[in-house]
């Protein structure tokens, strides 16, 4: 499969995962701070790594939860917690997801990714 096949692929679970409108206002995002990163995202990230078949999109979302909450990398989070609403994990698997995290990554970490969580949820009723 070459570039172009593996960005059209990540442009089209992109859309599943977070529906045009968002996916679009998020790529024009990442296009204005750099069109090569948008591209990378595409094509590698969801083109190649989200594609693999390996797992379901709920795994990998949960688990992608996990790394970035433990990472502490809020604006991804924010991204990939709607993203794994999308596919499949419920409010309380993303909460327990969380609270596992918190003796590993630590309580501080846990709190602030509970509340990103939080605001997704309040916005997603």
């Amino acid at each position: 499969m070459d570039i172009v096949e593996r960005k059209e692929r990540g442009l089209k679970l992109l859309h599943e995962m977070l529906g045009p409108e968002r996916t679009e206002t998020t790529r024009k995002l990442w296009q204005s701070i750099s069109p090569d990163f948008e591209n990378y995202l595409l094509e590698f990230l969801f083109g190649e790594i989200w594609s693999r078949p390996a797992l379901d999109l709920r795994t990998r979302s949960l688990i992608t939860v996990a790394s970035l909450a433990s990472l502490g990398r809020p604006l991804a989070l924010e991204l990939n917690i709607r993203m794994a609403l999308n596919n499949g994990a419920t409010k309380e698997d993303i909460t327990e997801t969380l609270l596992q995290i918190a003796p590993f990554a630590g309580f501080p970490a846990c709190w602030e990714a509970l509340t990103v969580a939080n605001r997704v949820f309040r916005e997603k009723n």
